[in-house]
């Protein structure tokens, strides 16, 4: 579709911007496809999402500044509230989201690798917010997920100086969880997709949910929230399934389509 690839691997959904003669930069139409193709995935087939950019120099360099050059304010705005919408969406997946980052990804592309479950990235690979640098300030939710993730005053050095930062520095603030040689990325990337996939998806997604959400709240609602979720998983095939094989010590066999029960 467009400017954004998909295709799924077993339980695995590929997504893959490709605009490589722009680094994958992101514009309304990358914005625009990518919304469309996670609208499109098979929420009952697919289990894990890996979120990649075509070519060997870019995951997604930015947002595209030539036709943000020409935007006015309400435009620029809008602009924002259509990055952050998507990102948002991406955030909120029921499904865990893989951020596999080879090469540049600054500005939007630090941004869409923020809204995803974690990061994994090739050696290679690069990251900042330089919108200050530019006139203008993060716009698709990096003031908010950089802040959350490395904390605040190391996202605000980041976001004042507008510095990049390369592989070795992000996994040391833990703005990535791994750093792989480039060549190996994407192996290492479908390998550990593989592995979420083949867990009992009602409670990795549970997982996913509790997660997220508790961290929007204080720790006493938090726990609420979890021990919500974890009573939804009772009475589904895969909780009985799981807890009868282990205790027969058999392997257990989630459903290969998702389900409430």
């Amino acid at each position: 579709m467009g400017f954004v690839n998909y295709e799924a691997q077993g339980a695995v959904g590929l997504v893959t911007i490709n605009r490589p003669e722009a680094l994958n930069a992101l514009n309304p139409q990358v914005l625009a496809d990518l919304k469309a193709v996670f609208e499109g995935i098979d929420q009952n087939a697919i289990r894990c999402v890996v979120v990649t950019g075509a070519g060997e120099k870019s995951f997604v360099a930015g947002a595209d500044i030539g036709s943000m050059s020409v935007m006015t304010k309400a435009e620029g705005e809008a602009f924002g509230k259509m990055g952050n919408d998507v990102f948002r969406m991406i955030e909120t997946f029921p499904i865990p989201v893989i951020a596999a980052v080879n090469g540049f990804a600054l500005g939007g592309g630090n941004e869409l690798a923020m809204c995803c479950d974690f990061r994994i990235c090739s050696d290679n690979a690069m990251f900042g917010q330089p919108e200050v640098g530019l006139g203008i300030t993060p716009g698709f939710g990096g003031t908010q997920r950089l802040a959350r993730l490395v904390g605040p005053g190391m996202a605000k050095q980041l976001v004042y100086t507008a510095a990049n930062i390369k592989a070795d520095e992000a996994l040391r603030i833990g703005l990535v969880n791994a750093v792989y040689p480039q060549a190996e990325l994407m192996e290492n990337a479908m390998k550990l997709a593989g592995k979420i996939a083949r867990n009992a998806p009602i409670a990795v997604r549970n997982c996913k949910k509790a997660i997220n959400e508790g961290l929007e709240v204080g720790m006493d609602e938090a726990v609420v929230i979890e021990e919500k979720l974890f009573g939804a998983c009772f009475e589904t095939h895969d909780q009985k399934e799981g807890m009868g094989c282990f205790l027969s010590k058999e392997k257990p066999k989630p459903k290969a389509v998702f389900t409430n029960n």
